[in-house]
């Protein structure tokens, strides 16, 4: 029988216009992926810039815009181009040094020993403790309170009549103390607010940056006979360099911006001007008093910006300090 033995069926080439689709398509295809791979990036980032765009770099650049008008909380849409007037009033108006003032002292009076109890903090919670993770919890629940709530709370403790403080004090014999309406003793009444609120949150950074050193540096300096004092000031203390300055930034634009601990201290009237004497007024209420109790918007933009240059000139400083802390540590 015969049989017919199998062949490879012959190489047929595909249609012209096929081939040139084919190239077609992938030239599109090639030049679609350039493209993925350029611009993947800025499409990851642009929420992030569309976001500070609208909420953060209008306002500012709209904010600049009204501190050269004059305009009312009542007729926002009449505005009159004035210039530098603004300016020129709050920096001729010896309430905004005042406000300066009290600010700087706040901030210097609350920031301080804060950062000095937070640091201490840390250094007992970065040893071996038995339920460590409650007293990290415990240290970080006065920063998770709300400011109006501390703030009313510490209003009770510093009342004139029936405060607490002033019961301790009475009690003990020390006398009565009017803390409120005193220059110093206003100022104390809020650090003290504020260092309970952002101690916690600060003594985390601290652990955090603390548990970062490397614990060969740690032995070294115990074979040489370091005591643990010497420890912590010859290793942990250069190691946190960075971040005690993060801190220090982060608590300077925080003390810049206080304005619920000194508004409700009183509360009122009163605590809307920063006291009967504006002996705590921060910058933040004497913005708010122009704002929205004057309804003065052209000179409220006008102290919005003179806050921002005075935590531009605060953190060139910041950076002056430790560039040359860096460089004489080198």
């Amino acid at each position: 029988m015969a049989t017919s033995t199998p062949t490879r069926d012959t190489y047929a080439p595909p249609p012209r216009g096929s081939t040139q689709t084919s190239v077609r398509r992938q030239k599109w295809r090639s030049r679609l992926w350039r493209f993925d791979d350029k611009a993947s990036p800025y499409a990851y980032i642009a929420p992030f810039f569309l976001v500070f765009g609208a909420f953060g770099l209008y306002p500012l650049i709209y904010t600049g815009w009204i501190a050269m008008h004059r305009v009312e909380m009542t007729g926002l849409d009449q505005m009159q181009w004035v210039g530098w007037d603004n300016f020129s009033k709050i920096l001729q108006d010896s309430e905004f040094w005042t406000a300066v003032s009290n600010t700087f002292l706040i901030g210097v009076m609350s920031t301080v020993p804060q950062l000095l109890v937070a640091l201490g903090l840390a250094h007992l919670l970065n040893y071996k403790l038995r339920a460590s993770t409650f007293w990290r919890t415990i240290i970080l629940t006065p920063y998770a309170t709300s400011v109006a709530s501390a703030a009313l709370v510490f209003a009770l403790v510093f009342r004139a009549d029936g405060g607490l403080l002033n019961w301790v004090l009475h009690f003990i014999g020390l006398g009565h103390t009017n803390w409120v309406n005193g220059h110093w003793t206003s100022k104390i009444a809020i650090s003290v607010i504020v260092i309970w609120r952002w101690t916690g949150y600060n003594t985390l950074i601290y652990l955090a940056a603390m548990q970062a050193v490397p614990t060969d540096l740690y032995e070294a300096a115990s074979i040489d006979g370091a005591s643990r004092w010497q420890q912590f000031r010859k290793v942990t203390i250069p190691s946190l360099r960075p971040t005690i300055l993060f801190t220090i930034v982060i608590s300077t634009i925080g003390s810049m911006q206080l304005f619920g601990e000194p508004l409700l201290l009183e509360g009122g009237r009163l605590g809307a001007i920063g006291g009967n004497e504006n002996q705590y007024e921060t910058l933040s209420i004497y913005l708010y008093n122009y704002g929205w109790n004057l309804g003065h918007l052209g000179p409220a933009a006008a102290v919005a910006w003179a806050m921002l240059v005075l935590l531009l000139l605060i953190a060139a400083i910041n950076w002056l300090i430790s560039r040359f802390v860096r460089t004489s540590a080198a």
